[in-house]
């Protein structure tokens, strides 16, 4: 059973086979999700993510999840928001698609996602949401796993965009 699910809280506490951050691309860690995530998984992360070479945005690169609960951290650099005629969409929807790639190679059932771009890089809610939902439902009808697809919203606003784009067809 295929599905997708949008819940509050934190993504560095997720039971799930890979979590995906918010990177930027040195993947040295940062502020936000990105920020956390490191500072959950411990140093080995920054230790591992230094060997990768950092990462193109709307790629993906996948390192081990040392101390968190998932066995995988699935690193994506999503793009800054730049008006909407930068080609964000594209970046943002091939963010989506490299990671559940990833996942897919790694036997990953269960992913958890963040709102990828929607903090420091200023990608608006709402269209964030519709872009990421849209890719995910075509991955998903086009692939058999992941088998549960998890957005994790630290913030009640993040929330309620994921929620009302999950209800729009």
């Amino acid at each position: 059973m295929r599905r997708i699910e949008i819940i509050r809280g934190d993504i560095t506490r997720q039971r799930v086979d890979a979590i995906v951050n918010a990177a930027n691309e040195t993947l040295l860690g940062g502020g936000g999700v990105d920020g956390a995530i490191h500072r959950a998984a411990g140093p080995e992360l920054l230790t591992e993510c230094r060997t990768l070479g950092g990462c193109l945005t709307g790629e993906a690169k996948i390192t081990r999840g040392y101390r968190l609960l998932a066995k995988y951290v699935i690193h994506t650099v999503g793009p800054v928001w730049r008006g909407g005629d930068a080609g964000e969409g594209d970046l943002l929807a091939s963010c989506y698609r490299s990671s559940l790639q990833l996942a897919r190679e790694h036997d990953c059932r269960v992913v958890a996602f963040p709102a990828i771009s929607c903090g420091a890089y200023g990608y608006p809610l709402q269209e964030a949401a519709c872009v990421s939902l849209a890719t995910v439902r075509n991955e998903l009808r086009e692939h058999r796993d992941p088998a549960v697809i998890r957005w994790v919203m630290f913030d009640e606003g993040s929330y309620r965009a994921w929620m009302s784009a999950y209800g729009s067809p």
